[in-house]
């Protein structure tokens, strides 16, 4: 059992993304901190094995088949969180690689919805319910360590979790008076099937190249990132809102 402060038990918490990487690693970790854990994300069969990390282990979980851009998909799965909803992990996200000079619209929009649209689906959705119960939740969102630097191809990326940072802050002006926190996790570089993009090698070299800038020497895991996301989620963050956390090995130290 987690300490008392990081015991969720008797709570329920929803994630996107939960299908595999930060997402699973996440719905897994408050899972076994006690939380009955609501996974959702396109990826059915992702989707199955996340639940059945959590069920083997012990733990509760249910699964909905969600497009997080899908606004009225997305209001139907939380409100099937029976009694009521106090952690909302909005994980989901996509990559896309483009320079600057040869980004589509269709690009940006694609992106924009999934990462900066879905993510404000979900927390409005949350922030709804907690407040509606009376819940004094909490509200993680997964921005990157993009929104600290800028990087060649990842104008659609960055500018999309940039947006989820002000959206965090924002919304934790808003909501703090119900007792209800908001803050985001902004992970380092980290071996996900999101950022496996490359062949073997190449995969190899864009590792050893990350691990270089950081003063760990290593490359994060989904589980360096779903502990930060566990941290937020409870008490022992009870003061803690309208906060970037920066899991990234040190690649970046902002004031």
């Amino acid at each position: 059992m987690p300490i008392k402060a990081y015991d969720l038990s008797g709570r329920t918490a929803f994630v996107t993304g939960a299908a595999g990487g930060i997402g699973r690693a996440s719905a897994v970790l408050l899972a076994e901190a006690g939380a009955t854990v609501h996974c959702a994300d396109l990826d059915v069969q992702g989707l199955h094995e996340t639940a059945t990390l959590i069920k083997e282990a012990g733990g509760t979980a249910h699964t909905h088949h969600v497009d997080v851009t899908d606004r009225a998909r997305l209001t139907q799965a939380v409100a099937a969180c029976e009694g009521g909803l106090h952690v909302m992990a909005a994980i989901a996200g996509i990559m896309h690689s483009s320079p600057v000079l040869e980004t589509r619209d269709e690009d940006l929009d694609r992106v924009w919805r999934v990462n900066f649209k879905g993510v404000l689906y979900a927390c409005q959705e949350a922030a709804r319910h907690m407040i509606a119960d009376g819940t004094r939740g909490s509200i993680v969102t997964m921005a990157s360590g993009a929104v600290d630097t800028g990087g060649p191809g990842l104008l659609c990326y960055g500018v999309t979790k940039a947006a989820v940072v002000q959206l965090t802050k924002t919304l934790a002006t808003e909501v703090g008076r119900h007792g209800i926190r908001v803050n985001a996790v902004a992970p380092g570089w980290t071996r996900t099937p999101m950022t496996d993009r490359h062949d073997s090698e190449a995969q190899a070299r864009t590792e050893s190249f990350m691990a270089r800038l950081s003063p760990l020497g290593r490359v994060g895991e989904p589980d360096d990132i779903a502990h930060a996301v566990l941290h937020l989620a409870s008490d022992a963050s009870s003061f803690t809102t309208g906060q970037i956390i920066r899991p990234n090995g040190g690649v970046a130290m902002p004031w």
